[in-house]
């Protein structure tokens, strides 16, 4: 816009009569005016106005054309530096959130700065739409998955096509750690939930960066001792507790946990579809629905498709501690 402020302010105060020199006088008068005041931010615009510059002022004849040449091939790379610049600042920003989103990892949260930026240096990226796989039970791993930002869930498929999901897993947690240090394949598959971020580190790097970095393999280690006690108590729960039972505890920890006060009751959301719940309890959509309405007609909930209110907490737990 600068560049044809000039131009229309030079246009407007030259006569018809103006001579050769004079155009030429007025074409400097541009082309300095230009190179000063162009930031160079837009070099499709910058283009734009030297070629409107050309046509306009400068005579029709060889000498217009070499110059008018020499500003196209100009501009040109003018452009060319400016998506270069654009496309480094990008990286630059990127590798900035990898090692926000490292930071922020309780395995790595013991790192200085300076450690995470060298371990986001050996970091890349991955994006899943909701409901693609990441990897499927029995495939190679070759590396550690860090969700950066989304939400993925861990399960196993049997034969027949039912699914029980070991973990959820949301951003800033690893996924499926055991395989990085065994060799094994995944004894499981994994999905993501929503739209997802994943961050990956290849299993030399992190192999590499845990013998430099000893407290992350100690870390490593209680990460996995907790995913082991979770895989115990859904063992637990799969081998000494019925649906309702398992439908009940669910309830109340989310009701504990997620609810809120409202006058017919705690209300709350379930995370998740009948389908999904069922899967994390290890039943099908159908029981769910079923105890749902049951526990509805007794008076304990109100059920609106995933809304729930807990009308009657002591009730719910006396249900529970009745039923074991």
């Amino acid at each position: 816009m600068r560049v044809l402020s000039h131009v229309r302010r030079l246009d407007t105060s030259t006569d018809d009569g103006c001579s050769m020199a004079k155009s030429r006088t007025c074409s400097t008068a541009v082309c300095m005016s230009m190179f000063s005041s162009t930031t160079f931010e837009e070099p499709a615009k910058c283009l734009s106005d030297l070629s409107s510059f050309t046509q306009r002022f400068l005579p029709d004849d060889s000498q217009t054309q070499t110059v008018g040449v020499r500003l196209h091939r100009l501009s040109g790379l003018i452009g060319r530096r400016y998506l270069v610049t654009a496309r480094l600042l990008a990286m630059i920003h990127e590798r900035i959130d990898i090692a926000a989103v490292l930071q922020k990892t309780a395995l790595l949260s013991s790192l200085s700065p300076a450690e995470t930026q060298l371990l986001a240096a050996r970091t890349s990226r991955k994006r899943l739409d909701s409901g693609e796989l990441l990897f499927s039970e029995g495939e190679k791993c070759h590396g550690l998955h860090i969700i950066a930002q989304g939400k993925g869930r861990i399960f196993k498929t049997s034969l027949g096509g039912r699914e029980q999901v070991l973990a959820l897993n949301v951003s800033g947690e690893c996924v499926a750690e055991l395989p990085v240090f065994d060799g094994g394949a995944f004894p499981a598959s994994a999905m993501a939930v929503e739209d997802t971020e994943i961050a990956f580190i290849s299993r030399p790097d992190f192999h590499a960066f845990c013998i430099e970095h000893p407290p992350v393999a100690l870390k490593m280690l209680a990460v996995v001792g907790a995913r082991l006690r979770r895989l115990v108590g859904i063992i637990e729960e799969l081998s000494f507790t019925t649906i309702r039972q398992r439908l009940i505890s669910a309830l109340l920890r989310l009701a504990e946990t997620e609810g809120k006060q409202a006058e017919a009751g705690i209300e709350f959301q379930l995370p998740a579809s009948h389908q999904e719940l069922a899967s994390q309890l290890g039943t099908v959509r159908e029981l769910i629905s079923r105890n749902l309405m049951r526990l509805q007609a007794e008076g304990l909930l109100e059920v609106d498709a995933r809304q729930i209110v807990v009308k009657d907490m002591k009730g719910l737990r006396a249900l529970l501690t009745v039923s074991s």
